[in-house]
């Protein structure tokens, strides 16, 4: 790898995933400076030359900060421009207002098609994503979008798990229509049956009803989903799991992002376990003992490496990484 002509830049967002990218890399991460003046605007220093080099930005989106962190990744792209970096890479583990990806309603904002705006506005010309709420989210780019997965993480992990008691006898769930393409490929793959739940919705994170298809009774329900924010939809799919005689309910989503009251949401929850990947971070993970943490680093350490020797990027679509 051309390390000598390669700069992974990291926001204040998911320091540790930075970290462990460019161990993964076997590079240090170039010295940048972001810092809030009293009046809250944000300052970038980058501490080093990125003349005529390939610049990678790692900076994900989460928790009460989510606008501070975008503003940041915006800001440090655009100073890599006017510093004539030769290509400015934006890695967005978990891409922000992803779920206002369309017009469902009078006067609605599309969101997501916003920040693809400002992103190309601020001069980024690649963007490395995982498991995006809506992949046609990709369309609102005029820029070459990579939407990695989680899935051959996930399927990694479960191979290593079905022999064991706990998660013998599953069947492969999915809590809402909307992700059913993801749960049943990994039903696919498994070759386990699949289940859908299917949700309505009053309003944003409020479930008002649900209706189980398929069949659970005395298996191990598995849950796969893109994120897990509130908590309140697993906790409602646990329940009605259970209620039609599953096992045990075990949930496996890519970003764990457990906003408000998602851990407490857990713990009461009839959730057993709650699997989910480092594209964000989890600061009170310690308060929850159901939880299970997947690294994705390696993922999104290949993908870097690939992009930058012009390598194909399509293999890290069904396969993990070698360790």
């Amino acid at each position: 790898m051309k390390t000598n002509s390669v700069k992974l830049l990291a926001g204040n967002s998911h320091p540790e995933l930075a970290q462990l990218v460019a161990s993964r890399l076997n590079i240090e991460l170039s010295n940048l400076t972001v810092a809030q003046y009293v009046n809250q605007e944000t300052a970038v220093t980058i501490g080093e030359s990125v003349r005529d080099e390939d610049v990678y930005v790692l900076q994900t989106g989460h928790g009460m900060n989510v606008n501070d962190y975008l503003m940041e990744l915006l800001i440090i792209i655009h100073a890599c421009k006017t510093a004539s970096a030769r290509s400015i890479t934006a890695v967005i583990p978990n891409f922000p207002y992803a779920r206002q990806d369309k017009k469902d309603k009078s006067r609605a904002p599309i969101t997501a098609r916003l920040m693809a705006n400002m992103l190309q506005t601020a001069g980024c010309d690649h963007i490395i994503t995982m498991d995006l709420h809506a992949s046609q989210i990709q369309g609102f780019f005029d820029i070459p979008v990579d939407n990695l997965y989680a899935e051959p993480t996930v399927l990694k992990y479960l191979h290593t798990k079905m022999m064991t008691v706990e998660f013998q006898d599953a069947v492969i769930v999915s809590p809402d229509a909307g992700g059913a393409k993801r749960a049943a490929a990994v039903a696919d793959r498994l070759d386990l049956p699949f289940a859908l739940i299917h949700k309505e919705r009053q309003k944003a994170n409020d479930v008002s009803r649900m209706i189980l298809v398929g069949d659970v009774k005395n298996k191990v329900a598995i849950i796969i989903d893109d994120m897990a924010d509130t908590c309140g939809t697993l906790s409602k799919a646990a329940d009605m799991l259970v209620s039609n005689g599953a096992r045990s309910v075990v949930a496996i989503v890519t970003h764990g992002i457990l906003s408000g009251n998602g851990i407490q949401t857990i713990n009461n929850s009839k959730v057993s376990k709650l699997v989910c990947t480092n594209t964000v971070p989890l600061p009170n993970s310690d308060l929850c003992s159901k939880l299970e943490r997947l690294d994705i680093s390696p993922t999104l350490a290949e993908a870097i490496r690939r992009l930058h020797n012009g390598e194909s990027v399509s293999y890290l679509f069904r396969n993990a990484p070698i360790e």
